[in-house]
């Protein structure tokens, strides 16, 4: 069966790599069932979910708060959250922060409520959650309109077209599927030109890549404080959208944005009027990891950051093709279109590797394949052992061959 033939339904029913129930974990190894494998699925890139430092620090704040603050953001916030948001406007540069439980509740919630009737142009790649917001800001009266992915001309056109104000423009900050970095100067140059405010989702990015100094550690920057501070933007015209579910690993998301509008969606947002907030715990991990990020973040992105080389080094050196052109810890490899995803996964399986599958219409066609992602409690011996198996499927063609000119370093 070509591997074009699968969807989500397929792997639910066909794949142990789907919907699998996780029954012992030990470092960055899960057992499933009576296997043992090395986990490429978590997004736990710096290590904070298995961190003494933070694992410490949730008892005491249970003791104090008790396990849920069962008040919605409206109605009252246990003292944890200003003092995050105070800590995060710091580590982000922003002018202000505004804090609610997931990304998904804030596209939904938050979309709509900026947008009125106004314009949405959508990035092509963008992750599936804002596109659910746009829609929804859609069905209340909002034009959707959407540009492929890095096409700015056509993002110019659109933005000379929109009649309808507010303009808004959606996109990914590092990429979710392919782990690239948009040119961010140019995008928010473009919006600045046409009055449009520029919305970023960089749920990849936050922890990871950060503010470029003449001593880092690694190309990703410093200090992990997400794309703007990469880009050496202001946020001028930018709302910055973030969580803590991936290098932070925890249950939690923010705003980066002006307290004018953190104040316009106290009372907009349905996100924030009447849903409930986020446990103690997750209140107490993000705390703890702001801590463990002032002290040692910059040297876990620095072990990432070279994991991830010799993942990618081995990869472009067997001429496989991976999205990933700009060496962040989310390497996509598509599969050869003669062979079968399930096959390919079932062979990752038996050599002691879980990864995430990217079945169509996930992604397009061409890109069906698998996601790794990279974290800095991997050790170079996992790294050894996937280089191995993806070896092995590389010799026997279940791996795309790679594109000219594929890879962009951060620069």
């Amino acid at each position: 069966m070509p591997a074009q033939t699968h969807d989500i339904e397929d792997l639910r029913v066909n794949s142990r790599m789907y919907d699998a129930v996780i029954e012992e974990i030990d470092g960055r190894r899960i057992r499933i069932g009576q296997d043992w494998l090395v986990d490429w699925a978590s997004c736990n890139y710096l290590g904070f979910d298995l961190d003494e430092e933070v694992i410490q620090a949730v008892e005491p704040q249970l003791r104090r708060w008790g396990t849920h603050p069962s008040w919605s953001r409206m109605l009252g916030s246990p003292k944890l959250y200003p003092q995050l948001e105070e800590r995060l406007s710091e580590l982000l540069g922003a002018e202000d922060v505004l804090l609610l439980p997931t990304i998904s509740q804030i596209h939904l919630g938050v979309i709509p409520a900026l947008i009125g009737k106004g314009t949405l142009i959508m990035e092509s790649r963008a992750h599936r959650t804002i596109y659910d917001g746009c829609v929804f800001a859609r069905g209340q009266g909002a034009t959707m309109k959407r540009f492929r992915s890095g096409d700015l001309d056509e993002l110019e056109r659109l933005l000379g077209e929109a009649t309808e104000r507010p303009i808004m423009v959606c996109m990914d900050g590092v990429n979710s599927m392919t782990g690239d970095i948009p040119d961010l100067a140019r995008y928010a140059k473009l919006c600045r030109e046409h009055d449009a405010l520029l919305y970023v989702d960089d749920a990849h990015g936050m922890g990871v890549i950060g503010e470029r100094t003449a001593d880092e550690t690694s190309p990703y920057g410093m200090r992990g404080n997400a794309i703007v501070k990469h880009a050496g933007e202001t946020y001028d015209n930018i709302i910055l959208v973030g969580g803590f579910s991936k290098a932070y690993s925890s249950l939690l998301a923010f705003l980066a944005l002006p307290t004018a509008v953190k104040n316009q969606l106290k009372v907009a947002a349905p996100t924030y009027l009447y849903s409930g907030p986020s446990p103690v715990a997750s209140l107490a991990t993000v705390m703890a990891g702001l801590d463990v990020n002032e002290k040692r973040g910059d040297e876990l992105r620095g072990h990432l950051y070279r994991l991830t080389e010799k993942l990618l080094s081995h990869v472009r050196g067997m001429n496989v093709h991976t999205l990933n052109v700009h060496d962040t810890p989310v390497v996509e490899i598509p599969i050869s279109p003669e062979h079968d995803l399930i096959a390919v996964s079932e062979r990752l399986w038996a050599a002691g590797q879980y990864v995430t599958l990217a079945p169509y219409p996930g992604v397009p066609r061409d890109e069906i394949g698998f996601r790794i992602q990279l974290t800095a409690a991997h050790t170079e011996a996992h790294v050894d052992t996937l280089n191995a198996v993806l070896t092995d499927l590389a010799r026997d063609g279940a791996l795309r061959p790679a594109l000219p000119q594929q890879r962009r370093p951060i620069a």
